[in-house]
């Protein structure tokens, strides 16, 4: 079985597709053989483009094509628990673009899903995998920093791309869904735990997407968080996490490069610590081969990628009400 090679298959033409071909080219257990539109001639001018073997007019063709072990799914938000689903009725695996779902009823269809047909599903944070993340979290859970106090992020750009399914709220659209998961998912992933409550504010645009989002998380042992996420912010993006004796800086947290520095102050004394990285990518495609070739767990569950869409789902609320809200984790 670990000599096998995944067979991958694009669902979408979407532009972060980009990002994902170069790993799954130089892989050893992964091959790109397939690219789906709804479209017959994009698909196929997508293919020569990216010199992928096969190419389908339609999502269903795709899915049905017996040499695809895996999916990955870039459609907008809306439609990610619905053809990750169809996908894992089919017998694929699925790497799901972030956010999973829009609902935490869909994170627990998809779930359900996976588990009834054996199949891996990973939500595809691609910053997760990477050893500046897993160096932060490994700093943090060694006590260099004290007692944790406060993390603060921030991950903004201008998007003012007309037609962008971002902008769009029916398709899932929003700051938060786009970026403000990222500084939400970190948060929660370096503390190993949930937030109690929280509380949001939001700039609401024209087409009624939070244009910037403005949240707060209070967690037990009195840590807490804030968290910014913008289309019209120009970029700016960090990572800080306080403890009671230093801080640690994250300049580039949610697309960290090969080469990347962090930074330990503690007193009046900053520490750069180097951080040898990787190609951004390729930790996820890597992470679907280990859970899908050797048994392995991958890196993001489900539940965690369920406890994301509720706190997100919590803020939205807090936003809607003008009140702390408590996220609904339940159980499943």
């Amino acid at each position: 079985m670990t000599n096998k090679i995944l067979n991958w298959g694009l669902l979408s033409t979407a532009r972060i597709n980009r990002a994902l071909i170069p790993p799954l080219q130089v892989s050893k257990r992964n091959k790109l053989k397939a690219v789906a539109s709804r479209s017959t001639e994009v698909a196929a001018k997508y293919s020569r483009e990216w010199k992928i073997p096969h190419a389908y007019g339609s999502y269903e063709a795709l899915l049905a094509d017996p040499e695809i072990d895996v999916i990955y799914n870039s459609l907008p938000n809306h439609l990610h628990a619905e053809w990750t689903i169809k996908a894992v009725e089919a017998g694929k695996h699925v790497l799901c673009e972030k956010p999973l779902a829009l609902t935490v009823d869909e994170v627990d269809a998809v779930k359900s899903a996976a588990r009834k047909h054996g199949r891996v599903v990973a939500e595809a944070f691609m910053y997760r995998h990477h050893p500046q993340t897993l160096k932060v979290q490994e700093l943090v859970k060694s006590g260099s920093l004290g007692t944790l106090k406060l993390i603060r992020g921030s991950y903004s750009y201008v998007n003012s791309r007309e037609g962008d399914v971002r902008l769009d709220l029916e398709m899932g659209g929003g700051s938060i869904w786009d970026v403000g998961c990222y500084p939400i998912s970190y948060t929660r992933s370096v503390l190993g735990m949930e937030p109690l409550e929280v509380f949001g504010w939001q700039v609401t645009g024209e087409t009624g997407i939070d244009m910037t989002f403005i949240g707060q998380m209070r967690f037990a042992e009195d840590v807490h968080a804030q968290f910014d996420s913008s289309f019209a912010i120009p970029y700016h993006v960090f990572m800080e996490i306080i403890g009671s004796d230093g801080t640690l800086s994250v300049p580039h947290p949610f697309k960290p490069g090969e080469k990347e520095n962090i930074y330990l102050t503690r007193g009046d004394k900053t520490e750069t610590i180097k951080i040898k990285g990787q190609e951004l990518y390729i930790g996820e495609v890597e992470d679907m081969a280990d859970a899908i070739l050797l048994g392995k767990d991958p890196l993001i569950s489900l539940d965690d990628s369920r406890a994301n869409v509720a706190v997100i789902k919590a803020l939205l609320e807090s936003a809607r009400v003008g009140k702390s809200v408590k996220p609904d984790f339940g159980s499943f």
